[in-house]
């Protein structure tokens, strides 16, 4: 018993150390804003959640590159997501990570949130490029959202193998 306490409680940790956060509690929520990018996505408590355009296939990409999940945290969750006002219910869903967290999607994208987004309703990542691919605020259609202007100019030092661990931002 002691032996499948110690594992559980490493893997734990790790997917924590990953950026990873274990979801508990209420469900996750998307509902649609309004911002300086138009009608965007946001998560419950009104953060604006992005795509990955490396992830391919419902996969979480980012998880797998150094400094990435710290940047950009997977919006996770404890069951199925809830629909919002203006969000395609039909267009929720959730993927598996390691350990059983559950990770939201939308229109089979991997939502992510951004740790320079520190208010709700910014949407300071839209359009930037960092580790390899390009983060993007999503309409209610599950389309990009438009990048506001100057917005994407900065790129990755990690573009590639991700191990130099630049944000680009």
């Amino acid at each position: 018993m002691k032996r499948i306490t110690t594992i559980l409680l490493a893997g734990t940790t790790a997917l924590v150390l990953a950026g990873v956060a274990i979801a508990k509690g209420p469900p996750a929520q998307l509902k649609v804003h309004t911002t300086s990018v138009g009608k965007i996505l946001v998560n419950r408590a009104g953060f604006t959640v992005y795509e990955f355009t490396r992830d391919r296939g419902k996969h979480n990409s980012c998880i797998l590159i150094n400094n990435c999940p710290s940047a950009w945290p997977a919006l996770t969750t404890s069951r199925q997501p809830l629909a919002g006002a203006g969000v395609n219910r039909k267009l929720l869903g959730t993927i598996t990570l390691a350990g059983g967290v559950k990770q939201v999607t939308y229109a089979g994208h991997p939502l992510y949130t951004f740790v320079d987004d520190h208010n709700p309703g910014e949407a300071n990542g839209n359009g930037s490029t960092a580790f390899g691919g390009e983060w993007n605020a999503l309409q209610e259609s599950g389309a990009p959202a438009q990048a506001a202007a100057g917005a994407g100019e900065s790129s990755s030092s990690s573009e590639g193998s991700g191990e130099s661990g630049g944000y680009g931002y």
